[in-house]
């Protein structure tokens, strides 16, 4: 697809008026998401107003409609919630309150509307905009405004933005505020489980999800649960036996502990509701278990927003302004979605009547079109969940007398454990012999090789860095004892699971295929590291963690320095070359820049931002953050930096600096990279499968094609599998970086939100797309 470049500046908002209202539950994130309209809105030259209390601020004008500046939004960046208020309104669903609603808008000369809230609100919002010209005509019949008016304010555009813990909107992969709420469940399963293995107790967790069963389905994936309990796909009849069952056969493994998740709305398959008190007397008179019910409740809607959800809905903000502003009165009203990692366009009604189908399904009974209708990122969490979570006798396994070796290569990553369970446990299920490697080909060619079974890795979703070890060398040096030990421990296929290091060993391994007929069996790479610098893949695993520890820490910082004011943090971020996490970082923490590699900069650029920090001062926003890449310049050091800044703002701001360091490979997985590294490394499995079966001959595995050495990553919607040799040519191996980034696209973003003044290419924009037409295949930048 060639074609030019198509730049926002071209976009004027002068002489437009925007207004942004929340509505319905709160949600992390719909700050990020204010906060990113109304410096667009401001970017562009438009006017831009806070509607307070949501669409009851609309009905009742006066102060609740206020025109607002850049430094309105400034610190609500890490706050949860909604700093405007939302509330639920009886008076816009009669038509006398549109009208009122609508006065007030023209008085204001507003006819822009961002609404940020669930399907119920953007419902309304879009039968406000249909109702709208008759409304003016009859605010003109009753002499409150003039016919000027009706002629000068005659459309209203709508764009809407999904701001939902339950992600239960159909159209988007991601709402706002779901994945602050996974951290919230995680966060308390984590603290759980260590609980109830001291004293072997059964834990019943109910978490929100009236409608939907996201979060139940993705926090028992990220935690590998006992059972969950579901509206969209009830259990079968006689699921209180099966389950029993179950669990007394982990106790009987030596588990120690039980975690069962009910969804608020779980119901059976005769659609009574199955509560979290009615599971637990279950399991107390069946199997006489240690049980407690743990209800988490509004805590799932509080916190700080993950890194994840001020990112989506910074980008959603900045889009839903562009399309405000390219709008016309054929338009229909949209929302802002993403798709994998890329922000589009939905009409919002078609998106409004696939949820509510999905709804009628759940209602009629047809619990299978409901999972599919939810699509497809919420069908492969449930198909993965049911082969990893139940265990079936070894009489019913199918024996393939094939072993498959997996090992962590490279620095430690959140989310390697994650992968290394599921591939255990797929490959086990397709019926192969799996052996762990320990501190990967160093402990290769020492033979540190074992093989591993199901209840091996039992609980290793939520533990950090690598349970089997990893180390950086490379397998060229140790080829020949790399052979040896595949030849004894008859290996006929492997999976390596790490960064750069991964894919290098990787077109090694292939290389050597020529002298080594051991090396000639499938081998799949699963990327993993905190730099996110693998070529072939938007994301790799571990990058999320890092990234939440990163903002977490900036968040702190930012505190420190709004309190002693006039002061300017300079912090330094890992990555190697990739200024993926300093970019991103800088993106999800409100920063005033961010030096990477990938754009090379020069003392007069070092100028400009110190004189940009000089004028900021001058605000009431008295603070600086920026973070720098550690390679990003050889000469232009943290140190450096540092002392250019202390000097030039002397007087004007004082400077300190914190180089993060370690602190970012470390800690829990989040959410996205349990469930990434789970889904990623259970497909790559498959694939492994396949590839056996197709490359066994005359009783021997002989894969020697390109294709028979892949990476498993994410491109733009989709989750592919590419041969390393053809990945070569996309890499700058000097660097060890892709020669491409998607995520430099997001960099004018970062600068946008920072005020300065810079060009932004949209043509991925504007495009409407429609529902049904989103890639059936779309895996998502979501989980």
């Amino acid at each position: 697809m060639d074609h030019q470049p198509k730049f926002f500046e071209n976009l004027s908002g002068a002489g437009k008026a925007i207004a942004v209202l929340t509505s319905g539950g709160d949600a992390q994130g719909m700050n990020a998401a204010v906060r990113a309209v109304v410096r667009m809105g401001i970017y562009v030259n438009a006017k831009v107003y806070f509607i307070y209390e949501g669409y009851q601020g609309m009905v009742d004008g006066g102060d609740n409609i206020v025109e607002v500046s850049w430094e309105s939004v400034s610190s609500i960046l890490q706050v949860g919630g909604t700093v405007i208020g939302s509330a639920r309104c009886k008076p816009f669903r009669t038509r006398e309150g549109r009208l009122q609603a609508a006065f007030n808008l023209v008085q204001r000369g507003i006819t822009n509307l961002c609404v940020i809230g669930g399907d119920g609100s953007l419902t309304g919002a879009n039968l406000f905009r249909e109702e709208w010209s008759g409304l003016l005509e009859e605010l003109a019949q009753k002499g409150k405004i003039d016919a000027e008016a009706v002629k000068k304010y005659a459309y209203l555009n709508i764009v809407g933005m999904v701001g939902s813990i339950d992600n239960d909107f159909c159209g988007t992969d991601m709402t706002i505020g779901t994945d602050s709420a996974l951290h919230r469940i995680i966060e308390v399963v984590d603290a759980i489980m260590t609980t109830a293995q001291s004293h072997q107790r059964t834990f019943v967790l109910e978490v929100m999800g009236r409608h939907c069963g996201y979060l139940a389905l993705v926090s028992a994936l990220a935690c590998g649960a006992d059972w969950v309990f579901i509206p969209e796909y009830p259990p079968e009849e006689g699921w209180e036996d099966s389950m029993c069952v179950k669990l007394s056969e982990n106790r009987a493994r030596k588990k120690r502990l039980n975690i069962i998740i009910v969804a608020e709305g779980a119901i059976d398959c005769h659609n009574k509701p199955i509560t979290s008190e009615k599971v637990k007397d279950l399991v107390v008179q069946r199997l006489g278990f240690d049980t407690r019910v743990t209800i988490l409740g509004h805590v799932q809607r509080g916190g700080t927003p993950s890194a994840f959800d001020r990112i989506l809905a910074s980008r959603m903000g900045v889009e839903a302004v562009l399309a405000l502003l390219e709008a016309t009165p054929d338009t229909p009203a949209c929302v802002v979605s993403l798709s994998g990692n890329q922000a589009v366009r939905l009409p919002l009604m078609e998106c409004v009547q696939m949820t509510q189908e999905v709804q009628k399904a759940m209602d009629e009974g047809r619990f299978l079109e409901a999972v599919r209708l939810r699509g497809r990122s919420f069908e492969n969490n449930l198909n993965t969940y049911k082969l990893l979570s139940h265990k079936k006798p070894d009489a019913e396994l199918p024996k393939t007398n094939f072993n498959v070796a997996v090992l962590n290569v490279g620095a430690p990553a959140a989310g390697m454990n994650a992968a290394v369970r599921a591939a255990v446990r797929v490959g086990m299920t397709e019926g192969h012999k799996i052996f762990a490697v320990i501190d990967g080909f160093e402990g290769f060619a020492r033979g540190k090789i074992k093989e591993i079974s199901w209840g091996d890795v039992g609980g290793w979703t939520g533990q950090g860095g690598s349970i089997l070890g990893t180390k950086r060398t490379l397998p060229a040096k140790y080829l020949e004892k790399i052979a040896d030990q595949m030849r004894t421990n008859n290996i006929n296929a492997l999976m390596v699971i790490g960064g750069f290091e991964a894919f290098e060993s990787c077109l090694q391994l292939q290389e050597a295929r020529a002298s080594f007929e051991e090396f000639r069996v499938p081998i799949c790479v699963v990327p993993a590291t905190i730099s996110n610098n693998v070529p072939g893949t938007d994301y790799s695993l571990g990058t999320d963690t890092a990234l939440n520890a990163i903002v977490e820490t900036c968040d702190r910082i930012k505190q420190s320095a709004s309190g002693t004011k006039r002061r300017v943090f300079i912090i330094e971020t890992m990555g190697g070359y990739c200024g993926y996490l300093a970019n991103m970082g800088a993106l999800a923490a409100g920063a005033d820049a961010a030096y990477i590699f990938e754009e090379q900069f020069d003392i007069r650029e070092l100028q400009a931002n110190v004189e940009h920090l000089t004028e900021k001062m001058k605000t009431s926003i008295q603070r600086g953050l920026v973070l720098r890449n550690e390679n990003c310049n050889e000469n232009y050091t943290t140190d450096f930096i540092y002392q250019l800044y202390s000097e030039e703002g002397k007087g004007v701001f004082d400077c300190r600096k914190n180089v993060l360091g370690h602190m970012q490979q470390g800690g829990a997985p989040s959410p996205f990279d349990r469930n990434f590294g789970t889904k990623i490394s259970a497909k790559a499995m498959q694939w492994i499968s396949k590839k056996l079966k197709e490359t066994y001959r005359k009783g021997k595995v002989f894969a020697n094609t390109d294709d028979s050495v892949c990476l498993l990553g994410m491109r733009r919607r989709n989750l592919v599998f590419q041969p390393v040799a053809e990945l070569k040519s996309e890499t700058d191996f000097v660097h060890r970086i892709p020669k491409e980034q998607w995520w430099l696209k997001l960099r004018p973003l970062m600068k946008i939100l920072a005020k300065y003044k810079t060009s932004y290419d949209v043509s991925d924009s504007g495009q409407l797309e429609h529902v049904a037409m989103l890639p059936k295949e779309a895996e998502t930048g979501a989980i």
